[in-house]
């Protein structure tokens, strides 16, 4: 078989035992075959599949059921591949394909704006209760912060908000605010409440924009937060913040002068915008075909050495650059369990080949994070370079100071704060 000469040389270590279709079981590793991942394939054709094109027929078979995990999980298969493979490890066929990968990489990431809008909605605009099987309450769909290890999720995402808001440098009451990639509208609707801006958010998911504008109104914060679905190309004005919370991973890497023309034009003279995007450590590569065929069509996780030089050549400063690591395999973990403990009403929402589909997406993105070289970055830019106090120590005043807001706004009165949690659960 020659799927197991490849498994041979790739699991060294861990133990992996494969079932083949002629009932024929192979292991690989250096533990015990009865410590370890078991996997069944029924499809003859499979093995053969699985050898010359993994990334893609690894997801897909699981998600037809040709691939059954008969001890362990899925996680715990993608997790064993991924510790064996690190984050330089390449299959064979992959490293055959390295000198078409700049062509790739143009055609895959062309995202001219109705392109955009059709591969936001792919994702994105899929049904609201799905979502609510497994984000926290505020359905942040992007990187949490975890400043004291595993707490919960709904604390983790709350202090990921504020630990963005104290980068925007929010030193007055009326500052306009550009939310590039709003979503559901947690992050602007913190900045209106806690921070007291004056917030318009971007959107090209239909469903976002009819629930974060219900949710500004329900909230009473309709006179200060306001969301548009447009894109991001054709607003105007001037905003004092920009912040872009997990939207630039659909920019694409052709259009990364264009984003930070805009972002550069859209910002006053002495504005700070705040990118948080997932990225790369090791380079400049190419979107998993698998995720980029089910799960996000035109989606890219850059390395710095791809943005630092756009920003730079736009005549911008990078005031602050900081990189989140196991923070989003930490996020990744807790939806993941949210979603299987929730599997069965996700099943009655779509079907069984979904939940697979979901399932598998939600573990390999975890895998990656830990251990294929995947990160958060989180950039701060300015137009002067006198913009911003000389040292970083305004960025936690700032946060004590916005802690100390939460309180007072929510204090005595629990139903205000999880209004947003009932307005979202409705929808």
């Amino acid at each position: 078989m020659l799927l197991a000469r490849l498994l041979n040389r790739l699991v060294r270590s861990g133990s992996l035992t494969v079932i083949d279709p002629s009932n024929e079981r192979h292991h690989f590793g250096d533990a015990p075959p009865d410590t370890g991942v078991v996997i069944r394939l029924t499809d003859p054709a499979l093995p053969r599949k699985l050898f010359f094109n993994a990334q893609l027929h690894l997801g897909e078979a699981y998600m037809d059921g040709t691939l059954r995990v008969e001890r362990g999980t899925i996680y715990d298969l993608l997790d064993l591949v991924s510790r064996n493979m690190g984050f330089s490890g390449r299959l064979p066929f992959e490293q055959a394909g390295r000198p078409f990968r700049a062509i790739r990489r143009l055609l895959h990431q062309f995202n001219p704006a109705e392109r955009s809008r059709r591969n936001v909605a792919h994702h994105y605009d899929l049904s609201g209760e799905l979502y609510d099987l497994f984000l926290d309450d505020d359905h942040q769909y992007s990187c949490a912060y975890f400043t004291e290890g595993h707490q919960d999720l709904e604390r983790a995402q709350l202090e990921k908000k504020r630990h963005l808001a104290s980068k925007l440098y929010l030193n007055r009451s009326d500052l306009s605010v550009l939310d590039i990639g709003s979503g559901w509208g947690g992050m602007g609707l913190y900045l209106g409440s806690i921070g007291q801006c004056d917030v318009t958010g971007v959107t090209l998911s239909r469903e976002q924009f009819d629930v974060s504008n219900r949710r500004a109104r329900e909230s009473g914060l309709s006179d200060r937060v306001g969301f548009r679905m447009t894109d991001y190309r054709d607003i105007s004005g001037k905003f004092d913040r920009i912040v872009s919370v997990g939207m630039f991973e659909h920019v694409g890497a052709p259009h990364y002068p264009a984003f930070f023309e805009r972002i550069r034009d859209l910002l006053t003279d002495d504005g700070v915008a705040v990118i948080h995007s997932i990225g790369r450590m090791d380079g400049p590569g190419i979107t998993n075909q698998w995720i980029r065929k089910y799960i996000f069509p035109g989606g890219y996780s850059p390395a710095l050495s791809e943005v630092l030089p756009v920003i730079e050549n736009r005549g911008l400063w990078v005031t602050d650059v900081e990189i989140l690591r196991l923070h989003y395999a930490d996020t990744l973990k807790l939806w993941r369990e949210r979603f299987v403990a929730n599997r069965d009403r996700a099943r009655d929402l779509y079907d069984e080949r979904f939940c697979r589909m979901w399932e598998f997406y939600l573990a390999a993105s975890e895998a990656t994070f830990r251990h294929r070289g995947h990160m958060v970055f989180q950039l701060q830019i300015t137009k002067n370079v006198d913009t911003l106090p000389r040292t970083r120590d305004y960025m936690v005043d700032d946060e004590r100071r916005l802690a100390e807001r939460e309180s007072e706004v929510f204090a005595g009165n629990r139903e205000h704060i999880m209004a947003h949690t009932e307005t979202a659960r409705a929808s």
